[in-house]
């Protein structure tokens, strides 16, 4: 799957009414109360807000909301093509002004569905990489060639300098136990591993 690496906003107009669509990255399914506050706000003169949201490393968490549109006419056609994109952690927001002119249920769908995909379509994503974080202390006269080896694999490094070094690293998942292994192979032994610190 595929997150989101930037917020955009694409606006389509369907019989005078205007469908703005923004899409953005979120981490959580509890950031979508503030977000939709804040459009609130900024589209005081909207007749609507309708969302639509996936999360998790594998879109486990979902939510999405009519906004008093007719049922299913707008959160959930915005959410097939959002579950249809292939991107995770994502909040698409359709905000709605109404032109005067009813759309009709079928209508409705047809102009929530594009909107959603003006947004799906254009916003730049990145592949979504599991990680996992090891901790593990080594003496100091290890230390050089053990950073020059994990240098190529690393997302994140701390490292404490005390009696010995302690370091907490975060890498791909897929290439921790080969790390692990090496490291020993480095450190001839010489190095002590901690619990995940995921």
């Amino acid at each position: 799957m595929r997150y989101p690496t930037e917020t955009i906003v694409c606006e389509i107009e369907v019989k005078k009414s205007r469908f703005i669509g923004i899409g953005q990255y979120i981490s959580s399914i509890d950031e979508i109360k503030d977000i939709i506050r804040h459009l609130r706000s900024e589209h005081s003169g909207a007749n609507h807000v309708v969302h639509a949201a996936i999360v998790g490393k594998t879109g486990e968490m979902i939510s999405f909301s009519d906004d008093k549109e007719p049922k299913n006419t707008a959160g959930r056609p915005v959410y097939e093509v959002v579950k249809g994109s292939l991107l995770t952690n994502i909040l698409v927001c359709v905000v709605r002004y109404f032109g005067g002119t009813l759309l009709g249920t079928g209508g409705l769908v047809k102009a929530y569905t594009q909107a959603a995909q003006e947004v799906t379509l254009k916003i730049k994503s990145e592949e979504l990489i599991e990680t996992s974080t090891i901790k593990f202390t080594l003496p100091y006269d290890k230390y050089d060639k053990v950073m020059l080896f994990l240098s190529p694999y690393q997302k994140g490094l701390e490292t404490d300098f005390l009696s010995e070094i302690t370091i907490t690293y975060t890498c791909e998942t897929r290439h921790l136990e080969m790390i692990k292994k090496e490291l020993i192979n480095i450190t001839q032994g010489a190095i002590t591993f901690y619990q995940d610190a995921q």
